[in-house]
């Protein structure tokens, strides 16, 4: 049994029983020793047994009690990964480190995002732990987005150089190589086309390529091994028996290698380039934000860079001109283009109070506004850091193709020397192959020595298997749709959202402020019992001041259009999911549902048949009661967004059902989900009840998505197996779930849906792709049947092809029809 320590920072306690909540959950816990809670450092220390828990389980524990532990997460960017059997090296050594959570590295995007907890371990002992293990960990990048925005170019660049160089080498040993392949005459003479196969191949092999064999090296003494390996040991078996042929008869395979490695090195380029394509959704982030702003200096306009605006700083946008930094407006109206953060193209009017996203551009009025967020807290920052994290997570599929890379090179190795030998021990048989062949495959010949032919199909064997199409095909394809979703107004936090959401039956909506537009109004003021309208509004909005609910601001807003004086009021109280009480000059008064009233022993009977009324119509009926006595009825109505409708029709065309939960009450919610044409509603839930009705909803409808905005959302968004956050809900809500919506209508559900099922769709062919061509070439390999030169070939158009085919997900069109054919 193998002990371990680790302290905790657990935060949101705020009393002794909530010390002591979290205390009795670990303590209970199999694996946990001991765990004791100090309430004033926010710590819990733990003893537990490494060999039935790890420092992941722990958090979750805490998690589940309802508390949260302080983690960080950290994207470093790696260079020299050559493939995917670097990335599972490079994950393998982070995630076995003390304090870590979860790190996934995505080869595709050169990164690892790492979730740790910082007082047990920090992110300079993580790089030092992936330097350990001979990677190379690229410095801080500048704040200057110009450099940022150039880095892939310049990767482009470097690779096309070498490229290039390695062509102009290869294509005079090809030419060179013509007479002696098609006609048996090595020119001038074979001591001096063996010296120029050998003197051509060596600043290729070792000038142009020599990072390759430097990474290879740094594997092995490492004790792993990755694609560079199979490279190196490929093209220096072919170049080794360059010098050999001056002392036995051997074919000479020196030309070859150069030849392999400048396919490789083709291949890179064209790689390089693709991921680059793939990856562009952060460059055009970043390219979207404004390098300089307007700013009020002692009445006087001053133009500084857009780093060195504060919070509070007043900034002067005239038409045109895009908004510096996240601001609030404090002089002027105009309209403005939110493309960039929501993908709807139509401008948004905007005035005094109201709040600017940076990046948007002014498109009329001169306008100021007050810088409220800059630096990395920005939206389009936060958005960058969201799409970055995303791109660095897995998708569930990739675990198969993670199991099948960590033992791919070790396995091919092996197959590498079986066919070496089964040449040296089967010749005749394995010939008749090639004399077979050789009717039809121009590059076969029947006639080469034993060993010549082992050399020959054991090279082939070494450079045609390669696992960098399957490195490939999920994070490419998850880097393009999680930027495509960036695009369209869909965040997508974790990567197995992608996959988890294509599987989903069932999408549940909370409604007030997802179905509805979340600013209920007043529509109807009953008064009874010799009460006027008046008076029911007046206690009504009095002890509603004092309310944070909705439906109570409602009614505060009425009685302030209708220049109601509110009174002071005393001993208020809200009773959850019921209403509130307080009261006025001694007066109990009471506004709620029936079940508030009931529970005070008030009648409320004999207004049931007009509650019912109203509540067919979807309104919210609150009895008001003053001093025991029921004084009326006021009935609050929240309009239903512009798209509600039409989005849950195309949501149900999709196949998928949908649910709606709310607290309301059975009839008010029916008639809501009758007129937004939903299937199912789950009604009178009170907030706490939320995580209890998706978990029953789970058991009775399998895969299900929740959509919510508020913070009672929060943990019921965080028990679906999909979380989508209505972006203009609370911070909470959206860091609860697995999907945030920009823009905060149903139409973004829609393009999410699209989004998940086309992007799983990529997923799947590239990862058939990746395994049928490796499964194919192999045994062909093996065989003898195939040139190695044709074999590198073909494995950087493996490569490339899988790339592409992310890249052509971009051409799949998201938006919901119903907007599509609004258009036309």
């Amino acid at each position: 049994m193998t002990q371990n320590k680790i302290n905790l920072k657990v935060t949101g306690m705020t009393c002794a029983a909530c010390s002591q909540r979290v205390e009795n959950a670990l303590n209970e816990s199999k694996g946990v020793e001991e765990a004791a809670v100090n309430l004033p450092a926010e710590k819990a220390a733990i003893e537990y047994n490494e060999d039935e828990l790890n420092a992941a389980d722990l958090v979750q524990i805490v998690k589940d009690t309802g508390y949260g532990v302080k983690v960080k997460k950290e994207s470093i960017k790696i260079e020299d990964m050559s493939c995917a059997s670097c990335a599972q090296n490079i994950e393998k050594v982070l995630n076995q480190s003390d304090g870590v959570l979860e790190a996934a590295v995505n080869f595709a995007a050169e990164n690892a995002v790492v979730e740790f907890l910082p007082n047990v371990v920090s992110k300079t002992e993580l790089i030092s732990e992936i330097e350990k293990i001979g990677y190379t960990v690229a410095e801080e990048e500048s704040e200057e987005k110009e450099t940022k925005v150039d880095e892939d170019q310049q990767k482009i660049e470097k690779a096309r150089s070498k490229m290039i160089a390695s062509w102009a080498l290869t294509i005079p040993i090809m030419l060179w190589m013509i007479p002696e392949m098609f006609f048996g005459v090595a020119w001038p003479n074979e001591s001096a086309y063996s010296l120029g196969m050998i003197a051509l191949a060596i600043p290729i092999l070792f000038y142009v390529g020599r990072k390759t064999y430097y990474t290879a090296y740094k594997s092995i003494i490492h004790g792993s091994a990755n694609m560079d390996v199979l490279i190196a040991m490929g093209t220096g078996a072919a170049f080794i028996t360059g010098p050999l042929t001056f002392f036995t008869p051997i074919a000479n395979y020196a030309g070859v290698s150069a030849m392999i490695m400048t396919f490789h090195l083709t291949g890179r380029y064209i790689e390089t380039k693709a991921k680059g394509r793939a990856s562009q959704a952060i460059k055009k982030l970043l390219e979207l934000g404004a390098n300089t702003a307007t700013i009020l200096k002692d009445g006087e306009e001053v133009e500084v860079p857009v780093e060195d605006v504060k919070v509070g700083d007043v900034m002067v946008i005239r038409p045109g001109e895009k908004v510096p930094t996240d601001g609030k407006i404090i002089e002027g109206e105009s309209a403005f283009d939110e493309s960039m953060a929501t993908g709807e193209s139509m401008p948004v009017t905007k005035s005094v109070g109201d709040e600017v996203i940076g990046a948007t551009i002014n498109q009329r009025g001169l306008i100021k506004v007050e810088a409220t967020k800059v630096g990395k807290d920005t939206f389009l920052s936060q958005v960058i850091k969201m799409v970055e994290e995303a791109q660095g997570t897995k998708v569930p599929i990739q675990e198969f193709a993670d199991k099948v890379t960590s033992i791919f090179v070790p396995t091919v190795l092996g197959i590498a020397a079986l066919t070496f030998l089964s040449w040296l021990i089967f010749p005749q048989a394995l010939g008749q192959v090639t004399s077979w062949a050789a009717g039809f495959l121009p590059w076969v010949d029947p006639n080469l020595g034993v060993i010549t032919a082992a050399i020959f199909a054991t090279i082939a064997v070494l450079v045609i298997a390669c696992p960098c199409a399957l490195g490939l095909a999920t994070p490419t394809a998850l880097m393009v749709g999680t930027g495509m979703g960036a695009e369209n107004g869909v965040l997508i936090r974790k990567g197995e959202a992608i996959q988890t959401m294509k599987d989903v039956h069932t999408i549940v909506f909370d409604k007030t402020g997802t179905i509805t537009k979340g600013q209920p109004e007043v529509t109807d003021i009953i008064a009874k019992n010799d009460f006027t309208e008046q008076e029911l509004l007046e206690a009504a909005a009095s002890v509603e001041a004092g309310s944070e609910h909705p439906l109570g601001e409602a009614i505060v807003r009425k009685a302030e259009n209708e220049d109601v004086e509110l009174k002071d009021i005393n001993e208020f109280n809200s009773v959850t999911g019921k209403g509130v009480k307080a009261k006025i000059y001694e007066k109990e008064i009471l506004v709620g549902s029936r079940r508030l009233l009931t529970e005070a022993g008030i009648e409320v009977e004999s207004l049931e048949e007009e509650m019912q009324e109203l509540e067919k119509k979807a309104k919210t009926a609150m009895l008001v009661a003053i001093e025991d006595q029921v004084a009326g009825i006021i009935a609050v109505a929240d309009p239903l967004k512009e798209d509600s409708k039409a989005a849950i029709n195309e949501l149900r065309e999709l196949g998928l059902e949908t649910v709606m939960i709310t607290g309301d009450n059975q009839r008010t919610a029916e008639a809501i989900a009758e007129e937004v044409g939903i299937d199912h509603v789950v009604a009178e839930v009170l907030p706490d009840g939320k995580v209890n009705e998706i978990k029953d909803l789970q058991e009775k409808f399998g895969t299900i998505a929740m959509v919510g905005d508020g913070i009672n959302d929060a943990p019921a968004l965080t028990q679906a197996h999909v979380g989508i956050a209505i972006g203009t809900g609370t911070d909470i809500a959206i860091e609860s779930a697995d999907v945030t919506l920009v823009r905060g209508d149903l139409s973004s559900v829609i393009a999410a849906v699209k989004l998940s099922r086309a992007t799983f769709k990529k997923i799947k062919q590239n990862l058939f792709w990746a395994f049928i061509y490796n499964t194919i070439a192999i045994p062909v390999a093996i065989l003898g049947l195939l040139h190695p030169a044709i074999a590198e070939a073909a494995m950087a158009t493996s490569s490339v092809s899988v790339v592409t085919n992310a890249n052509l997900l971009r051409r799949v069109d998201i938006t919901p029809d119903f907007i599509v054919t609004s258009k036309k």
